[in-house]
């Protein structure tokens, strides 16, 4: 399997909607989303992502789910390239990041984690096999949900 790492700071987008979201998935909602995944163009339909909390406490991995849509251009006249990519993709777990995680920042600089570069400055980045397989299992075992394609 795929998976990539998808950046939230709340320093640059409060997210309001978030709390509300995370009910909707506890609830067992199909909530679909957009996001911009930087520069990033690999991404398919049925790769898994996961959302880093980055730049406030609690600083961790807090949602999962697949892409549904490969990346597409956005308008966007603040970008220098006058657009800016993003994927549409369905969540799998979400927690409510304004209060806890699921995976802390902490966890993430230990072994096999630490092989990854969890600080990224923007969305996209692959995550390698090594700590894939090691945050799906500690995901499944956190979160109860067991990976499965959208």
């Amino acid at each position: 399997m795929t998976a990539f790492l998808l950046i939230w700071s709340p320093k640059k987008w409060p997210w309001p909607e978030l709390p509300d979201f995370a009910r909707r998935v506890a609830a067992g909602e199909a909530v679909a989303d957009v996001w911009g995944c930087g520069t990033a163009r690999g991404l398919m339909p049925g790769d898994r992502v996961f959302v880093h909390r980055v730049s406030q406490e609690p600083k961790g991995v807090f949602a999962s789910g697949w892409v549904t849509r490969a990346p597409y251009e956005v308008p966007d006249a603040g970008s220098k390239r006058g657009y800016r990519l993003c994927i549409d993709f369905v969540y799998d777990f979400l927690a409510d990041a304004h209060e806890k995680v699921v995976v802390t920042r902490d966890e993430l600089r230990a072994h096999p984690f630490s092989v990854q570069t969890w600080d990224a400055q923007m969305s996209g980045t692959l995550i390698k096999p090594m700590a894939e397989g090691a945050l799906e299992k500690l995901w499944t075992e956190r979160t109860g949900r067991r990976p499965s394609r959208a």
